[in-house]
């Protein structure tokens, strides 16, 4: 039970706490997983094999998008409970839009490339009169290989659902991938016609086959992405309880150093978005 305790209640509102969080789980040495649930798709995990493995040459280019528009309006002031959480500094902390959503990019950009961020300068804005967060955000990125990046996430894009999408430009080819439409990833060749993998068809890598549950053609989705990542947390724990080494794909899960970038990702975003020196350190 001990190894499920900071799974199941534990959270931080700020990076400090982020910090305090990361420092019991290493000095106790207990498992810990964080539901960055995009990183469980199959085709997530096929895009991230195939840059590991070189198939995009050096990477150039990072694009990842959050659009969302069910914020288009002070729906927090309607007693909807989701927006009113969601939009309140006291429970939600310093950020709105870019640590609801913004930080689930920044996590997508850094599990697909396997690069992490190193400078960022955003433009964050608060378009709905009355909002004390803000629902709508721009960061420029720069990668510690060199690479140029751009992230947009935005709860004001009206008509937007859950358009989470990446794409990744290397010295090769790019890869591009949608929330809304999980079990494709499109791959673009410099020299040679594109290609469309799909969950479940054709050869894919071990890490994407052990993520496909069901037949291709059905919908691999966001609730099988949850479940990717809590089949592999219980399987370590399991591995622990056994006391014998896990499986690599078991291990491929979040941990609580994900969730320090992330908090660490909300407070340099919102310190760039109101400073006049744009690009800070990450």
């Amino acid at each position: 039970m001990a190894l499920l305790l900071l799974v199941t209640v534990s959270r931080a509102f700020n990076l400090n706490e982020a910090h305090e969080l990361e420092k019991v789980v290493n000095e106790t040495g207990l498992l810990f997983a964080l539901t960055h649930n995009y990183t469980g798709y199959p085709m997530v995990k096929q895009a991230r094999q195939m840059i590991r493995h070189g198939a995009l040459g050096q990477l150039r280019k990072i694009v990842v998008e959050y659009p969302q528009g069910w914020l288009s309006t002070n729906l927090e002031s309607t007693g909807q409970k989701q927006a009113a959480w969601r939009t309140d500094p006291l429970r939600s902390g310093i950020a709105g839009a870019m640590g609801d959503i913004g930080t689930h990019a920044e996590n997508l950009a850094e599990y697909v490339t396997g690069l992490k961020i190193t400078e960022l300068c955003a433009d964050i804005s608060t378009f709905v009169p009355g909002r004390l967060l803000d629902d709508d955000g721009n960061v420029l990125l720069r990668f510690e290989n060199g690479a140029k990046g751009i992230l947009h996430a935005s709860q004001i894009s009206a008509g937007e659902e859950n358009n989470l999408n990446i794409r990744v430009y290397g010295e090769k080819g790019g890869l591009e991938w949608h929330q809304m439409e999980p079990n494709t990833l499109l791959v673009k060749w410099l020299d040679k016609p594109a290609q469309v993998y799909r969950t479940g068809v054709g050869t894919l890598y071990p890490e994407a086959q052990a993520s496909t549950r069901i037949p291709a053609g059905h919908p691999e989705g966001y609730l099988e992405a949850f479940a990717t990542i809590y089949r592999n947390f219980a399987r370590c724990i399991r591995a622990r309880q056994e006391g014998r080494t896990p499986d690599s794909l078991d291990k491929d899960y979040p941990t609580v150093a994900d969730g320090v970038r992330g908090m660490q990702f909300i407070e340099r975003v919102i310190a760039s978005g109101n400073s006049t020196e744009k690009w800070l350190a990450f």
